[in-house]
């Protein structure tokens, strides 16, 4: 005997995980919580690309060497005075340029052999005419020490920037030619030589800018 058939649709009755989901619709706090989910997701994405973009920046910074990078500025220490902080000891001739006055630059001039020469650097002596320790006015290289028959005994210093600082009129050098020494360094003590000779025991200092000699008081202020 066959079984009883029906030609009646079976009504379309919702499964179990329809229903589930149908009750979690219809709680008050399911769109507004699905809201900030996404919201939370996109923020999410957006913070994660800014990172890998920033990242990719800085990758390129350091890789692309066409990309300035500021270095932190160490400033220099000053050139200082020959002569140090010697109380006693005196500028007695000036640097002779353009911007003496017509009165006093026969004040900065040197009578040698019936000639007059224009003083290209600074003379120091002290008060009481006795000798005092000269002083490298910066860290260098001594390219030069010898005794000149004009301005006695002399040395060279040559430091960076094509600046070269030039010490005349010693005595007592303690420093020898290829000897690197410091800024402040006592490097011989004044005397005298026969360019100057009216002038006694004193130091002539002058510097040197790409051989070209320059004021010795653009490049240190408290002269």
């Amino acid at each position: 005997m066959e079984p009883f058939k029906s030609d009646a649709k079976k009504p379309n009755l919702p499964n179990s995980k329809g229903l589930k989901l149908q009750k979690l619709i219809s709680k008050k706090w399911f769109f507004p919580a699905l809201y900030l989910s996404v919201a939370a997701i996109i923020l999410g994405g957006v913070f994660l690309f800014k990172e890998y973009d920033f990242n990719n920046l800085k990758q390129q910074v350091f890789e692309d060497n066409s990309i300035p990078v500021e270095e932190n500025v160490v400033e220099q220490p000053e050139f200082i005075s020959p002569v140090g902080l010697q109380n006693r000891v005196v500028t007695t001739i000036g640097f002779y340029d353009d911007s003496v006055s017509q009165e006093k630059k026969k004040d900065y001039l040197i009578k040698y052999s019936n000639t007059y020469w224009p003083h290209t650097g600074l003379d120091f002596s002290s008060k009481d005419g006795k000798t005092f320790d000269v002083l490298a006015s910066f860290d260098g290289e001594v390219v030069r020490v010898e005794e000149n028959p004009v301005v006695g005994l002399q040395v060279e210093i040559e430091h960076k920037d094509g600046i070269v600082t030039v010490y005349q009129s010693l005595s007592d050098v303690v420093v020898k030619k290829g000897q690197i020494v410091k800024k402040g360094q006592v490097i011989a003590k004044a005397g005298n030589n026969s360019f100057e000779k009216d002038e006694g025991i004193h130091l002539h200092f002058e510097v040197r800018k790409d051989n070209k000699v320059i004021n010795p008081k653009e490049l240190i202020a408290n002269l």
